[in-house]
């Protein structure tokens, strides 16, 4: 996988990879009751360059730092975006901010979905609750794009009706040439006439040619590992799998070791890895 600069320079010059740069948040909006979205532009005017699948170090000063997925594609010249689930102090003091206020961000770390050399594929998502927070990046970046990709197919999973996220993304992506969305909960609400089951019971609803399919996955590890057995059931290639890993990231840099997969290091090998090096690596369950 491609490596990308995590050096940000000082106005000394000399190179300070925990320095972080101040942005406003300049649009915020609830994706379901734990999760807001928030647009950022940066408070220096200068844009972050990034790649679908990184992420950034965010952090609040004497409150705390962690890192988190870039939602956003700026392929489509879209500013940072980054959406933030409630879970710990940090977290729920970033859900406490309002527009206007700022964040502090420092990155982008790790490496990224590979997705241009994919060009004549069929694409297949396939998310689990949160997890379409990260696949949104390589998702719009296909999208922008439409015309050089085959069928794509959008598998979807969530708790309950109201743990999804990007509900307007879903019915708009559903409107795409040749898109199809395919939703399911595990739990129904009234009213809910979808399907009712884990996202692999959606598998039965699609047809797709395992020899010119590229697969991207994101969700709990549960979901990841029972949908890369049942992908590699129907005839994949590991290295046609892909999937993004947060394993307890903290320095975003390779120094700390909390995110060591067998002999990788998630923050700066990752967090992208096909199954097939999650297999060599001794991660597949």
């Amino acid at each position: 996988m491609p490596k990308f600069s995590t050096k940000v320079k000082t106005k000394k010059g000399a190179e300070n990879e925990y320095l972080p740069r101040a942005a406003e948040i300049t649009k915020i909006r609830d994706l379901n009751p734990e999760v807001k979205h928030y647009t950022l532009k940066f408070k220096d005017g200068k844009a972050l360059e990034y790649k679908p699948g990184q992420f950034v170090q965010v952090s609040l000063f004497g409150v705390g730092e962690a890192p988190i997925s870039i939602t956003s594609t700026f392929e489509r010249g879209d500013d940072l975006e980054i959406a933030v689930r409630k879970a710990g102090s940090l977290t729920n003091a970033i859900h406490e901010l309002k527009e206007g206020e700022e964040l502090f961000i420092r990155g982008p770390y790790g490496n990224s979905f590979p997705w241009q050399e994919y060009k004549g594929k069929d694409i297949l998502f396939v998310a689990g609750g949160i997890g379409l927070l990260p696949l949104r990046s390589v998702m719009n970046a296909i999208f922008h794009h439409r015309k050089d990709y085959g069928k794509i197919w959008v598998l979807y999973g969530s708790k309950c009706p109201t743990d999804c996220v990007y509900s307007d993304e879903l019915v708009s992506w559903s409107k795409i040439e040749d898109v199809s969305v395919l939703q399911t909960v595990d739990s129904p609400a009234s009213g809910w006439k979808g399907n009712v089951g884990v996202v692999t019971t959606l598998f039965s609803k699609i047809e797709f040619d395992p020899d010119k399919t590229i697969a991207y996955l994101c969700g709990p590890p549960i979901m990841i590992k029972f949908t890369n057995l049942t992908l590699e059931e129907k005839k994949m290639r590991p290295d046609d799998i892909i999937t993004t890993m947060e394993m307890h990231m903290k320095c975003g840099i390779g120094k700390c070791g909390h995110c060591l997969i067998g002999h990788k290091y998630c923050c700066t090998d990752g967090p992208v890895f096909t199954y097939a090096q999650l297999k060599t690596l001794g991660a597949e369950e």
